[in-house]
């Protein structure tokens, strides 16, 4: 088969959605406090090799194909890819991929701190394999969802063009669900030290994610004209959900800040994610100033109810990918074949009740699973750090090394009380002779 045009954006476009993850560790890395903020971007990092070699394996065979109850494919049919030879089925391969991967690094914010490295390099490959592969055959593989689905039979094909369910609502609620069963960080609500290290590395990460989310939202467009209505759609949810943001803190604390507006970009982006191809650009607009204005709300409830969602996944991606999902509802435009439009355009309440049963399967399927998977984990191997752990930096006591030269501890100290707590002497005792350490315990 001769490679086209349409091949080559679309390897393009998978290029751009794996940038994303290493975006997202930096959004997350600066998020972090400054004696994490290595082995938060290392969560990111190892869900790049970790689900590039199951999805070569098995990931990609259980999310398309012929599939089990139109819950999830066989994961034997194209094992290793076998019979998948051509340039279309290859690259497509590829792109799914990248979803893949960057839906589980995006659960990693919420356990930042304190989540064992080898825990999380369990929990990636079976939480992929167990839940996101089988969510991606409901919605995209032609399971329940689907025109031939049950559900989609019964109440319409549910719209989900780049990843509302699949992977924010998906991530969302599975970040939920590791932070209640892991707990929250020691001094949680109370210890100043928690805050951002290096907002500029935020702001660069969420620099990242936006440059990249054109490739995630627009790899499959099937028409120039559906690709030019994706692109400003792209940037017209995040920038209208950035501003509502910002405006939002100005009312409530007295003044916008960075973290806000950083952080409103990527609440626009999940919500536009579900509905790039089925709004307006006005349509984008008002998505993103609802989704700015709710996460920004809701990122605060984890004080009030209790709940360590370290980094906000919670609040950006589980609230603004509801969100977008079910305001394909309302405001999805008239399509043929796809939608009769939502119910701002006359196209009644069908499309409506088939994205709230997306969103409802898709809370409950991940919950579930997430839940059973994470159990399993934190009751053998354990899922959390030791409290010396986590007091020293999960950086040195787990990957042995840190971010900066000074002020690793996360609060503007030296890296000495670091060495003295892992080693239980101070680096200038280590570093003296056994006659230098007599002299001068005899002096």
């Amino acid at each position: 088969m001769e490679l086209t045009a349409g091949h080559v954006w679309v390897m393009v476009a998978a290029a751009l959605v794996l940038f994303m993850t290493p975006g997202l560790a930096f959004f997350y890395g600066g998020m972090t406090r400054a004696k994490a903020a290595l082995n938060m971007m290392m969560m990111s990092f190892i869900s790049i090799g970790i689900v590039g070699v199951v999805w070569v394996l098995w990931g990609s065979s259980m999310s398309s194909g012929e599939g089990f109850m139109e819950i999830v494919g066989n994961p034997f049919a194209t094992f290793g890819l076998e019979g998948i030879s051509t340039p279309d089925g290859l690259i497509k391969v590829g792109y799914a991929a990248t979803f893949a991967i960057i839906t589980v690094a995006l659960i990693s914010g919420a356990i930042a701190d304190r989540a064992k490295f080898g825990a999380w390099s369990l929990f990636v490959p079976v939480w992929v394999t167990l839940v996101y592969a089988p969510l991606a055959y409901m919605v995209w593989g032609g399971g329940l969802f689907g025109a031939e689905g049950a559900i989609g039979k019964a109440l319409g094909p549910a719209i989900d063009f780049a990843g509302g369910t699949v992977v924010h609502i998906n991530a969302g609620v599975a970040a939920l669900v590791l932070v209640l069963i892991i707990g929250n960080r020691r001094g949680f609500g109370k210890d100043p030290n928690h805050r951002p290290h290096n907002i500029p590395f935020v702001m660069l990460g969420a620099a990242i994610l936006w440059f990249g989310w054109f490739g995630f939202n627009g790899g499959a467009a099937a028409t120039a004209e559906q690709a030019g209505l994706i692109w400003i759609n792209t940037l017209a949810a995040p920038a209208a959900a950035m501003i509502a943001w910002l405006v939002t803190e100005r009312i409530r604390d007295g003044h916008p800040t960075s973290l806000g507006a950083a952080s409103g970009v990527v609440a626009g982006l999940v919500a536009i994610t579900p509905a790039c191809a089925n709004v307006s650009p006005v349509g984008a607009l008002g998505l993103g100033v609802v989704a700015g204005v709710a996460s920004a709300l809701a990122v605060g409830l984890k004080f009030r109810w209790g709940f360590d969602d370290s980094l906000d996944v919670v609040g950006v991606h589980l609230v603004s990918g509801i969100i977008g999902t079910v305001a394909l509802g309302f405001i999805a435009t008239p399509s043929e074949g796809v939608t009769a439009g939502g119910l701002f355009y006359g196209g009644g309440m069908t499309q409506m009740w088939a994205q709230l049963a997306a969103a409802g399967v898709a809370i409950a399927f991940s919950a579930v699973m997430t839940a059973i998977i994470a159990i399993a984990i934190h009751k053998t191997m354990g899922f959390r750090v030791s409290t010396e752990q986590e007091n020293v930096g999960v950086d040195l006591s787990l990957h042995a090394e840190t971010a900066y030269e000074f002020g690793v501890n996360g609060h503007g100290g030296s890296f000495q009380p670091l060495h003295e707590a892992m080693t239980g002497k101070s680096e200038s005792a280590a570093a003296k002779t056994p006659a230098e350490g007599k002299e001068s315990v005899q002096a």
